[in-house]
C-alpha cells in the first residue's frame, strides 16, 4: 500500500498552469462525441484513470479515437454493441452518465467498476430511467453495479428530482434526447450545469426556467465539440487551501472554469477571510479565467446552501475550517455519505487523529478550529480525502496511507505539492 509523508511548509508564492484538467468536462466531452456528426476535437483532456476509462468505453462503443498526445479526435458513426464489459473504474460520473446515454442504444451493455464504485448507490439513476422504459438491472435490484442495460424505446417524462445532482440530471438529459417527446426535469437547487451548457453549444434544445429544464428530443446528430478543457476548480481548490492556511503564501491558478456552479468553495473560502481575485479570459462553452488566492487570517463559517456546488470540495474546505478561528458548521450535506467514502465520517475520523475537535451529525458536521497536529491517516480509498490531508501536512507534517486513488483524478498532484514542501513516498 502506497503512502506519502508531507512536511510543514514555509511561505510560498506560486503561479501554476499545470493543475489537472476538469474531470467533469473531460468525461462529458468524450461521451457527447457519440451524439455528433463529424469529428470532436478535445485539447487539454484529463489523462487520469477515470477519464481515460470513459474514452476507452467510447472507443469500445464504436467510435474512432485518435490521440496525438495534445489533441484527441473522436468520430462516431453511432453506438454499436461492445464485445466486452465496460469498465468505469472509480467514476460515478462515468457510470451514471453512461446509463442515460446507453438506455436507448441498440444492444446489450454491462457497466462495472472498481471495488469502491461497486458499493455506490445507482438507483438514483436506474429508477427514473426504468420508469420511462429503460431496461436496466443490477445487484440489489439495480442499486449496485455491475449494471446491465439493454437499449429500449424511452417515453417522454416529467421528473422532479429530490436531490440536486448533476449526475442524475445529466443521465436524464441524455435519455431525454432520445425520448419520444419533450421531457421536463426539475431539481431542488441548481446543480452543476456543464451538460446543458455543452449540449446546447452542440445544438441541442435544452431550455432553462429557474430550476426547471425542458429538453426536446434530437431531430438528428449534434455539431461536434471543439473544446479546450479548462483547469478543474475542484483540483485547483486543494492548492487554494494550501495558500489560505500557510502564513504569507499566495498562489495563482491559471485557466480555471469560472462557472458559478463550480467555484462556490472559493466563495466560501473568501467569506472565511482568504484574499481571492478572479479574472475571466475566455467564455465559449464555459467561462474560464485565473484565480489568485493569498493567505489571511481565517474565521469560522456555516455552509448550508448551494451544497451541490461544492460537495467535492468540502473535504479540503474542512482543512481550512480546522485552521480557522471559531466553530464551523456544514449542513444539508448528507450526499457526502455516498461519495467514494462516507466523507462525513472519514474526514471527522482523520481530523480527530490530528487533534481537532469535531461533531458529526446525519447531514453534516461541526469543526472547532485549532492547531492541526502531526498524524498518520488513511485515505479510505478516496482521492479527495487523500489530497485534503496531504495539504493539511503543510501546517503540521502528515503521513497519508493508501494514496493510489489519487491517480484516478489528479496524476501530477504530488509533483505540484513538492514545489511547496518536502514530499516523501513510501512504496
Amino acid at each position: 500500500m502506497r503512502s506519502v509523508s508531507v512536511k510543514r511548509a514555509d511561505s510560498f508564492s506560486l503561479y501554476i498552469d499545470s493543475i489537472a484538467s476538469d474531470k467533469s468536462i473531460s468525461h462529458r466531452s468524450a461521451m457527447f462525441a457519440v451524439l455528433a456528426d463529424g469529428t470532436t476535437k478535445i485539447r487539454n483532456f484529463l489523462r487520469a484513470e477515470d477519464t481515460m476509462n470513459s474514452l476507452a468505453i467510447v472507443k469500445a462503443l464504436g467510435a474512432d479515437v485518435k490521440d496525438d498526445g495534445t489533441t484527441i479526435e473522436i468520430k462516431s458513426s453511432g453506438i454499436i454493441e461492445p464485445e466486452d464489459i465496460l469498465d468505469c473504474g472509480n467514476s460515478g460520473t462515468g457510470m451514471r452518465l453512461f446509463c442515460g446515454l446507453l438506455a436507448s442504444a441498440n444492444g446489450s451493455f454491462v457497466l462495472t467498476g472498481d471495488e469502491y464504485l461497486k458499493r455506490r448507490p445507482m438507483k438514483r439513476v436506474t429508477t427514473p430511467l426504468q420508469s420511462i422504459g429503460a431496461l436496466i438491472d443490477g445487484r440489489d435490484e439495480g442499486e449496485l453495479a455491475p449494471l446491465h442495460i439493454r437499449g429500449a424505446s424511452l417515453k417522454a417524462f416529467n421528473y422532479e428530482s429530490k436531490i440536486a445532482s448533476a449526475q442524475v440530471k445529466s443521465a436524464l438529459i441524455l435519455a431525454a434526447l432520445q425520448a419520444d417527446g419533450i421531457c421536463h426535469y426539475s431539481e431542488p437547487e441548481l446543480s452543476r450545469d456543464h451538460t446543458e451548457r455543452m449540449l446546447n453549444g452542440m445544438g441541442a434544445q435544452i431550455k432553462r426556467d429557474g430550476l426547471h429544464l425542458e429538453i426536446s428530443p434530437l431531430k438528428g446528430l449534434l455539431k461536434p465539440l471543439d473544446i479546450v478543457v479548462p483547469t478543474d476548480p475542484s483540483s485547483a481548490f486543494f492548492f487554494a487551501v494550501a495558500a489560505a492556511i500557510t502564513p504569507g503564501a499566495s498562489i495563482t491558478l491559471k485557466g480555471v472554469t469560472l462557472n458559478p456552479t463550480r467555484i462556490e468553495a472559493f466563495k466560501v473560502l473568501e467569506k472565511m477571510g482568504a484574499l481571492i481575485e478572479y479574472s475571466e479570459t475566455d467564455n465559449r462553452y464555459e467561462p474560464i479565467g485565473d484565480i489568485k488566492v493569498s493567505q489571511a487570517p481565517l474565521k469560522a463559517v456555516t455552509v448550508s446552501e448551494n451544497i451541490s456546488w461544492l460537495i467535492d470540495e468540502l473535504p479540503a474546505l474542512s482543512i481550512a475550517m480546522s485552521c480557522a478561528d471559531g466553530i464551523s458548521r456544514v449542513e444539508n450535506a448528507e450526499e457526502l455519505r455516498v461519495k467514494e467514502s462516507d466523507r462525513i465520517s472519514t474526514v471527522m475520523e482523520n481530523l480527530n487523529k490530528c487533534g481537532i475537535s469535531t461533531h458529526e451529525f446525519k447531514d453534516g458536521y461541526e469543526i472547532t478550529g485549532g492547531t492541526l497536529k502531526a498524524a498518520k491517516v488513511t485515505s479510505f480509498g478516496d482521492h479527495r480525502i487523500a489530497m485534503s490531508f496531504a495539504i493539511a501536512g503543510l501546517v503540521c507534517d502528515m503521513e497519508v496511507e493508501d494514496i493510489a486513488c489519487i491517480d484516478t483524478s489528479f496524476p501530477n498532484f504530488f509533483e505540484l505539492l513538492s514545489q511547496i514542501s518536502e514530499v516523501k513516498h513510501d512504496h
